[in-house]
């Protein structure tokens, strides 16, 4: 599925703060087909003097009618997240073109055990899964890993810990690279063959894995779970730079 590329009319209907730093904005897309849970969109910006800037940004959850959700992180000194963060109100338009991506994308008729490892924003389609799991009714069982900075830095916080509470088939391991909540038992790390072994699954369940992040954190992942015995081919991998 992947969509119509040209660039569509799109307006704010309403927004939902994820952290201090990133927000969900939901978009009315006119027309809008449908959309895959793994899937991206370009989001582009025409400022009054006609100067154009347009960034990627990964759908956050299922199609909902004409609706969309993107979760932005802001980056210092960007074109757009700022805008799109703090200068974007309800009403304001831009322009949508997608969803794009063939590759990086999870069905609700898959039936194999689902292993979901995350960096930081790199957590937002893996979340669109997520969703897109227990709306379809889907009782395949996911597990995900999230690597975050520190507490503060959860996405979609208290939606997971009510889905993890509610969802037997769900299993979420966090960890914390330079700070972690109190009473939390171990150091600050980044993900290593302790935490893919631990949370995730043996390669004889043939599980598919999608693996979002920054380059490197998608690469040294990818590497562990190639060296424990996964098939390169079960290892789907989307990364992203410092764009903003």
């Amino acid at each position: 599925m992947t969509g119509r590329m040209s660039w569509q009319p799109a307006r704010l209907v309403h927004r939902r703060v994820e952290t201090p730093t990133a927000q969900t904005l939901v978009l009315q897309v006119p027309g809008w087909a449908a959309h895959l849970p793994g899937q991206h969109v370009d989001i582009r910006l025409t400022a009054s003097d006609g100067y154009q800037a347009a960034r990627s940004y990964s759908l956050a959850a299922p199609a909902d009618g004409d609706r969309v959700e993107v979760t932005v992180q802001r980056v210092p000194d960007g074109e757009v997240s700022p805008f799109l963060v703090e200068g974007y109100r309800e009403g304001d338009p831009v322009e949508v073109r997608g969803p794009i991506g063939g590759w990086f994308i999870w069905r609700p008729a898959q039936t194999e055990p689902v292993l979901l490892v995350a960096g930081g924003s790199g957590v937002v389609p893996l979340m669109a899964m997520i969703r897109a799991r227990r709306a379809a009714g889907n009782r395949v069982p996911f597990r995900l890993i999230y690597s975050v900075r520190t507490p503060s830095d959860v996405f979609y916080a208290e939606e997971l810990r009510h889905r993890v509470r509610d969802d037997a088939g769900l299993d979420v391991a966090y960890v914390y690279t330079r700070e972690t909540p109190e009473g939390w038992r171990g150091e600050p790390h980044r993900v290593g063959l302790a935490d893919v072994s631990a949370h995730g699954w043996p390669p004889n369940l043939e599980p598919v894995a999608y693996i979002c992040g920054p380059t490197g954190f998608v690469e040294a992942v990818s590497d562990l779970l190639v060296g424990l015995g996964h098939p390169a081919g079960r290892v789907r991998t989307e990364r992203f730079g410092p764009t903003g």
